[in-house]
């Protein structure tokens, strides 16, 4: 068995299990309107339930991967996570009832947590500083164009067939790119070097989490980032489709967005070092509060529907954009002090931030009326949340200084 990957092939794997995430959801938002006729017709909303009970599981599962894959390695938690993912997409693709579909996407996001946290773990593994950010900063180049390509990879599964394809193309992708890894991929952390699994140590973390006031600071402005895109995930394909009338056109629409919004990861290495961190993501808040309520005031205006649809267009750039600029610096924020259980650290906090801000975009988006007035009430509530508590934590570090 060869495991001599060149640097390139090394990236491209990274990118893939980095991807699975970000497929597993964005692919399903063209679908969501057949799925609703099929297995919700009395009550359409209830279909989004099926991204946030993928987001739940994702980050409860992110809880107890960090520690799993340090006890019994890489490879064993990884490929385990994706047998699970395959055998819950399967669950899914012939589910007849949104109760079962949404218990296997659950079980679908805690299997696609370990692609999200353990690809991480292995450049960790076999990189440090600068050549770390090097390779993973290529990762994310290739990422990007992830969430440009779902979408109209969900779109052309439906209309080819069903809705019900895009659940195979999942076991695909999830037996290609833990194939990939089985049998080119070495183990990066060897038996002498993993830790015993400890559920104490988690535990112990939580507790220096909770007591440390700025990472609670940045957690908690974190967890509005999280709500603001997972309400606006759950909301943009009804969005286009009943409001818009553009259900046909949103998986193009969507990818453009996320091209150019991909631009604000790019951007960010360069304005975090003339702002910092935390005045960036303050502004970036601030900046977002000031363009939902300017879009309020062109809704509430009563313009022709064709020109508010641009309108709302450019300002769903701009929040994606926004997210794109803030939510590594958040991140990076919350683990600042905690260096020395950095792993433990970033599970925790991965876990809570997804799993309060999916909870908190539910009720925005089984509110949906049809209008833009759920999809607003919950992107000005989280910008605006998210600014006062980024305010607080500079003015607390201001007295400090």
């Amino acid at each position: 068995m060869s495991y001599s990957l060149s640097r390139a092939e090394f990236i491209a794997l990274i990118a893939m299990l980095h991807a699975t995430v970000a497929f597993s959801i964005d692919s399903m938002l063209p679908a969501l309107g057949a799925m609703a006729m099929d297995i919700s017709p009395d009550a359409p909303n209830r279909v989004q339930l099926v991204i946030t009970a993928f987001l739940l599981g994702m980050g409860g599962g992110t809880l107890f991967v960090g520690p799993l894959a340090d006890a019994f390695g890489r490879k064993s938690v990884l490929i385990g996570g994706a047998l699970l993912y395959i055998i819950a997409s399967a669950v899914a693709a012939t589910s007849t009832d949104l109760t079962a579909m949404i218990v296997a996407r659950f079980v679908q996001g805690i299997g696609a947590s370990g692609p999200r946290v353990v690809a991480t773990a292995i450049v960790r593994d076999l990189y440090a500083g600068r050549g770390m950010v090097r390779i993973m900063s290529f990762v994310m180049m290739v990422f990007t164009l992830v969430p440009a390509v779902a979408p109209l990879a969900g779109a052309g599964l439906t209309a080819l067939g069903s809705w019900r394809l895009i659940f195979v193309a999942f076991i695909v992708f999830a037996t290609i790119s833990s194939a990939w890894l089985a049998f080119r991929q070495r183990e990066t952390l060897p038996r002498d070097a993993r830790r015993p699994l400890r559920w104490v140590l988690i535990w112990a973390a939580c507790v220096e989490i909770a007591r440390h006031r700025d990472v609670r600071l940045a957690i908690l402005a974190q967890t509005f980032c999280y709500m603001m895109l997972f309400n606006t995930i759950n909301l943009i394909q009804p969005v286009f489709d009943r409001v818009f009338a553009r259900s046909a056109e949103f998986p193009w629409w969507f990818a453009g967005m996320a091209l150019v919004s991909g631009a604000g990861a790019l951007m960010n290495s360069r304005l975090v070092m003339r702002f910092g961190m935390l005045k960036l993501a303050r502004l970036s808040f601030g900046a977002q509060v000031l363009l939902a309520l300017a879009l309020s005031a062109v809704w509430f205006s009563g313009v022709p529907v064709s020109v508010l649809f641009w309108v709302y267009l450019a300002w769903q750039t701009s929040m994606f954009f926004q997210t794109a600029l803030t939510l590594g610096n958040l991140n990076a924020l919350a683990m600042e002090p905690l260096g020395h259980i950095a792993g433990i650290a970033a599970s925790v906090i991965g876990s809570v931030a997804t799993i309060c801000g999916a909870l908190m975009a539910v009720p925005f988006g089984q509110t949906f009326d049809g209008t833009l007035g759920p999809l607003l009430m919950g992107a000005l509530f989280a910008a605006c949340a998210a600014f006062v508590t980024l305010s607080h934590l500079e003015r607390l570090r201001a007295t400090q200084t």
